[in-house]
């Protein structure tokens, strides 16, 4: 491979802002696997958000990559999985696989597709340095005749539009709205984008925490909510508290630690075989191996108000924010129904744009 920007290549990042600014250039913010795609013929190379190869985790996405984009290029985008009208992350994950096998059997089940939205370098020319409305405008021509499964993401000028289109591109599994500068140049590894994502509240359980790596303070608490059948799904974790928080965390709580979790609604939780019909903390992946996955259980009685950015399934996508406690609340009151429901979006829509 020699192409004039060559592997690996960090990708330009975004810090998070609480409204969308003016004055930029605004697309949807997916939710995939960054990736910078680095082709010179026949050769094509996938690096991810590290530096690392992805390539073969994502055979069949190289093999389009190759069939769609210009002979010699290097494009910046996100690898996604769309199952139904909606993104799949959880499926993304299934594919870091170490057996080959296992990832040509889910490339084949649920194929991977790449929604680009920057061009680095084309033919012998390194785009690095050009402001971001001149590599837009290189990119829309060079994929113009791409078909699916790679996609040229949307992009405008206007900021009415980037704010229906955080309203209405979630449903479709998007998490928020990426700006740029449009005089920028592509800045490896430093965080000079915007994003903007998703931000709600729920009232969930704290049904029990685990200790941080540094001692006996609270690394995490494990929240859950009530399904419809009233049994308690564990559905994420607040982990972001200051070191004095995390004492003082340990102390309020030691009122409901229990000697074992014996009588917890997540008693089960070392039982592989139960996870397959609950949601409970320690669920084994090829992820955990290795990990310790004890908890310390509480008794369910104390309620808190976390703040999150959409749903994965029926659990957070990301780490939850704690916000305050909510004794006003009971425990039973802690709900899937609390959860507010994006109006689903057709992703098609967002990628044929």
């Amino acid at each position: 491979m020699d192409l004039p920007v060559m592997p690996p290549v960090l990708p330009m990042l975004a810090k998070p802002a609480a409204a969308i600014p003016p004055g930029m250039r605004y697309e949807a913010k997916w939710d995939g696997f960054r990736a910078i795609v680095f082709r010179d013929g026949d050769e094509v190379e996938v690096g991810s958000r590290t530096g690392k190869p992805l390539t073969r985790y994502f055979p069949e996405l190289v093999a389009a990559l190759r069939a769609n984009l210009p002979p010699r290029c290097v494009v910046d985008g996100e690898i996604v999985i769309v199952r139904g009208a909606r993104l799949d992350f959880d499926a993304l994950l299934e594919r870091i696989h170490p057996a080959d096998s296992r990832v040509r059997q889910l490339a084949a089940a649920s194929p991977a597709s790449f929604a680009a939205f920057d061009l680095l370098a084309l033919g012998e020319v390194s785009l690095m340095e050009a402001p971001l409305t001149v590599r837009r405008d290189a990119l829309q021509e060079a994929l113009r005749p791409t078909a699916a499964p790679v996609f040229v993401t949307r992009s405008t000028d206007d900021a009415a539009l980037a704010r229906e289109w955080f309203e209405r591109f979630e449903g479709a599994g998007l998490d928020g709205v990426v700006c740029k500068r449009p005089s920028l140049g592509y800045r490896p590894g430093e965080r000079v984008m915007v994003k903007v994502k998703h931000e709600r509240t729920a009232d969930c359980v704290v049904a029990g925490y685990r200790w941080h790596k540094s001692g006996p303070v609270v690394g995490s608490l494990l929240l859950g909510l009530h399904d419809a059948a009233g049994r308690l799904q564990h559905v994420g974790v607040s982990a972001s508290f200051p070191m004095r928080r995390r004492q003082e965390l340990a102390a309020e709580l030691e009122p409901l630690r229990m000697p074992s979790a014996a009588g917890h609604p997540w008693a089960d939780w070392a039982d592989e075989e139960a996870h397959a019909h609950a949601r409970m903390p320690g669920a084994p992946s090829r992820w955990s191996q290795g990990k310790d996955l004890s908890w310390v259980p509480l008794r369910p009685e104390r309620v808190c108000e976390v703040a999150y950015d959409h749903m994965q399934g029926d659990r957070f996508r990301h780490t939850a924010r704690f916000r305050r406690w909510r004794p006003d609340r009971e425990p039973q009151e802690c709900t899937y129904a609390q959860l507010e429901e994006p109006v689903r979006y057709d992703l098609r829509d967002v990628l044929g744009g």
